[in-house]
This record gives structure tokens, C-alpha cells and sequence, in this order.
């Protein structure tokens, strides 16, 4: 038998004796671990290296490695972490187990389910120690009371490393077919988050995490040389208002490009203000259209929101300057009869008068939007209260490890592959299980490459 730093025998024979069971159906999510991190079984370390592990297996099998080493409370504590996160058939099996080795002695520390139960979650809910949430839940207005079912695992969430730098040989290879970008900085990001919203006038609940997501994204765009405003708790008239002003800034006319990322709770096409009121994401990117917002004309516009979309008939503008802003005219003539020589002199000297024809451009064009899920679904966006969203987290992993070589529409169906492998947890659902699927739409007409950290000399 172990001494005081080891489990008990019997606890360790009956997680030996279950470990295949246990390896199988149980879920380590960090609502778990935390609960093991209360009761000092785990330290932040071993916290750590188990959610970090890539699948369900590992993270389960790490655990199951490190819990006989952490003292005769450890399996107690373990079985009151799998009845507090909904896995109470695990518990009983562990139990009735060890209730048999020694169904002839009275076993000493033998949990009272519910006792435990009831403490746990006073512990935990006094504990100052962060939860997972969804994003939004469906309706998107929800009272306060729902929140602790909905909770999310988080257990692969990406590592901030540096920005990788883009090569003198990568840019001068793709810089032809690709949008320019060499201004530095590279152009202005508007981030606006709304975390808290005003008790008063809504139900929505605190974002908790979504300070993790303004401070992920303000140094994300920092380090790829943009400047970079954050605008917090805002009303949909306030950011209407921060909007406008940041369309208008006259920055852009000598800017390649610009980022725009709303955060919030929302339902399909909208996102909410602190005061439960809707800002109309088509709104949103009318703003930056081609006619409301001529200085970004024919450059990239990038948006990372939460909601959905819609479409409308274009009956397009002017191009207002720009290289190819003028052309001859492409449109064929009519073959003209002598009597229609007035008509003929009449549309020469109308030529003439206007000189050449503008191009049209397409009301909207060139703009790429990320969005956390998909359209249609009225699906709920995962977030880590301590680590963020999962769109924003890995988002911010793919255009660290990827921007130096990969184009930002192919940096998003990346995204889209690492949300789909994620996991979230749901009480209630099968399993306890959920899902979050990502997506993007675009209408660039060209590479959007960041080419970050080189500046090639004029």
C-alpha cells in the first residue's frame, strides 16, 4: 500500500480494474479538471498538460496516470468530478467496484455522493476559477439561470506563438497575382466587443472570456502591423456611431487594406448592443461598400463576426479612382443610316465631352467575413471563459503559424477544419456532447496574402 503521497490500494485497483470502461466513456472536460484543481488534487501544471492533450483518449489516459499519484483523497475527488460533470454511471461503476473488494470491512473515507455532490458545487461555484459558456443559446435572450448549462470543452486550444515573418522569395513569387500590400502599416482594425451588457435593459449574460478574444485580436493585428482600436460595451447606436466614424477615417485612402471584428452575442444577420437592441449586419457591410466607402475601393476588407448574412439585388456605382478607374467604352454601336447623322455627331460630341467612360464597380466587392458558425442553423458559438472563443483562438493559432505563406481564404478553410474536430460540452445532449462547424464567405478578386513583416522597398 501506497503511504500518504498515493492513493489508496483498493482506489487504485478499482481504476486499474475499470480502465478500459473508463478510457471509453468518460469526457475530461475542463469543468473536471477544475473541479479536481479545487480540491488541490491537480496543480495548474498537470491541468495544463492534460487539456492540452490533442483527443479524448489521451487527455482520459493522462488523467488516469497522474490521479493514483495524488494521494488518498485523489479518488474521491475524482468520483465527485465525474457526478459533477453529468458522468454518474462512471462513479457508481468505480464505486460498486470498490465497494466489493472490501464489502467485508467498513472502508475508511467512503464518499457520501450526496454530501459530496452539494459541497462540490458550492465549491465550485464560490471557486473564482473561470467556466467555458456558448457563445449564444438559442433564443440568443437568455436569463442567468441557464448559464450553467452551458458549458464547453476547451481542451485543444491553440498556444500563442510569434507571427511568422513572410520571405523576400515568398513575396516576390506571389505578390503579382495578389493584392497589394505593402504599406505599413498595412491598414486600421476596428475591434468592438461587447461583454457586459446593462441588467436593466436585457437578459443577455456577461461574455465571460471575451476580454480573452479584444486582447487576442488587438495583438494579432499589432504584430501584423496594423493600427489597432478596441471599442468595449457599446449600444447598437454607439456602435453605429464608432462604425461611421471609423469608415471615415482618412487613413485608409493610404492604407492597403482593413480589419473589422465585432464580438458579441447575436442571433441570425444581427449582433447585439449592451442594450439587448440589434445592429443589422448588412448594415454593417454597407458601410464598407463601394459606394459608402470609396477611400477602400479595390482593396481587401476582412470582417470576423458571430451571425449571419443576406443578399440584395446590385445596381453598382461608379469607380471613383484607382488605376483601371477608366476605360474606353466596350458597348457596341448600332449601325447608323445617313438619316441619323444628327444622332451620330450628338453622341461623338457627348464622347468627347466626357472624355472616357468610368468602370462600374459592383456595389459590394472584395470583402471576406469569417463567421463562428454557420448560416441558417442557429447554432451556438463555443467560448472558454479563460481562454476565449474557439473561432478567435484559432484563428488567431492559423494566421500566426500560416500568413507568411498562405492566403487568408485558405488560412479560413483551416479554421474550418480545426472548429470541426472540437468538442463542447452539453448536458443533456447525447453524450454530452456538441459541435460548432465555422465558415466564411468571400468576394475578393485577387490573394489576399498579409505578407507579414516585410515591407519591400518602394
Amino acid at each position: 500500500m501506497l503511504g500518504e503521497c498515493g492513493m489508496k490500494a483498493r482506489d487504485r485497483q478499482a481504476l486499474k480494474k475499470n480502465s478500459v470502461q473508463l478510457l471509453k466513456d468518460m469526457v475530461v472536460d475542463e469543468l473536471l479538471i477544475q473541479i479536481l484543481q479545487a480540491d488541490d488534487v491537480l496543480t495548474e501544471g498537470m491541468a495544463e498538460t492534460i487539456l492540452n492533450e490533442p483527443i479524448s483518449f489521451k487527455r482520459s489516459s493522462r488523467l488516469l496516470l497522474i490521479l493514483p499519484k495524488r494521494g488518498p483523497r485523489a479518488f474521491s475527488s475524482f468520483c465527485t468530478a465525474l457526478r459533477g460533470t453529468e458522468q454518474q454511471h462512471l462513479c457508481k461503476l468505480l464505486m460498486s467496484f470498490r465497494d466489493q473488494e472490501s464489502s467485508s470491512t467498513e472502508i475508511e473515507g467512503d464518499i457520501s455522493f450526496k454530501q459530496d455532490s452539494t459541497s462540490a458545487k458550492k465549491r465550485f461555484c464560490d471557486s473564482t476559477l473561470p467556466l467555458p459558456t456558448q457563445e449564444c443559446a438559442v433564443p440568443a435572450k437568455r436569463t442567468h439561470t441557464q448559464e450553467s448549462m452551458e458549458m464547453c470543452l476547451d481542451v485543444d486550444s491553440p498556444g500563442t506563438t510569434a507571427v511568422q515573418p513572410c520571405t523576400p522569395e515568398f513575396y516576390l513569387s506571389h505578390c503579382a497575382q495578389a493584392y497589394p500590400m505593402c504599406s505599413s502599416p498595412r491598414g486600421l482594425a476596428l475591434v468592438v466587443s461587447n461583454v457586459r451588457f446593462e441588467p436593466k435593459l436585457s437578459e443577455l449574460d456577461t461574455r465571460r472570456g471575451g476580454e480573452v478574444d479584444e486582447e487576442v485580436l488587438r495583438r494579432l493585428f499589432f504584430e501584423l502591423d496594423f493600427t489597432v482600436s478596441v471599442h468595449k460595451d457599446l449600444t447598437v447606436q454607439a456602435m453605429r456611431g464608432c462604425i461611421e466614424q471609423f469608415v471615415q477615417r482618412p487613413e485608409h485612402a493610404v492604407s492597403d487594406c482593413c480589419a473589422v471584428c465585432l464580438l458579441s452575442h447575436g442571433v441570425e444577420g444581427s449582433i447585439y448592443g449592451i442594450d439587448g437592441q440589434l445592429l443589422e449586419l448588412d448594415w454593417v457591410f454597407e458601410s464598407f461598400d463601394n459606394a459608402h466607402c470609396p477611400m477602400l475601393q479595390n482593396k481587401p476588407k476582412m470582417f470576423f463576426i458571430q451571425a449571419c448574412r443576406g443578399e440584395e439585388m446590385d445596381g453598382g456605382v461608379d469607380q471613383l479612382d484607382g488605376d483601371d478607374q477608366t476605360q474606353t467604352s466596350g458597348c457596341e454601336q448600332r449601325d447608323a443610316g445617313r438619316d441619323e447623322k444628327s444622332e451620330i455627331q450628338r453622341a461623338v460630341r457627348e464622347e468627347n465631352e466626357s472624355g472616357r467612360l468610368r468602370v462600374k464597380l459592383p456595389q459590394r466587392s472584395d470583402m471576406i467575413c469569417g463567421f463562428a458558425t454557420l448560416k441558417g442553423f442557429s447554432t451556438a458559438a463555443m467560448r472558454n471563459t479563460k481562454k476565449g472563443s474557439w473561432f478567435i483562438q484559432e484563428l488567431n493559432a492559423a494566421v500566426r503559424q500560416r500568413a507568411r505563406d498562405t492566403h487568408l481564404s485558405d488560412i479560413l478553410v483551416q479554421v474550418n477544419g480545426q472548429i470541426k474536430e472540437r468538442e463542447g460540452y452539453a448536458p443533456g445532449s447525447a453524450h454530452h456532447r456538441c459541435k460548432e462547424m465555422s465558415e466564411f464567405t468571400s468576394s475578393l478578386c485577387k490573394d489576399l496574402y498579409l505578407f507579414p513583416k516585410y515591407c519591400p522597398s518602394n
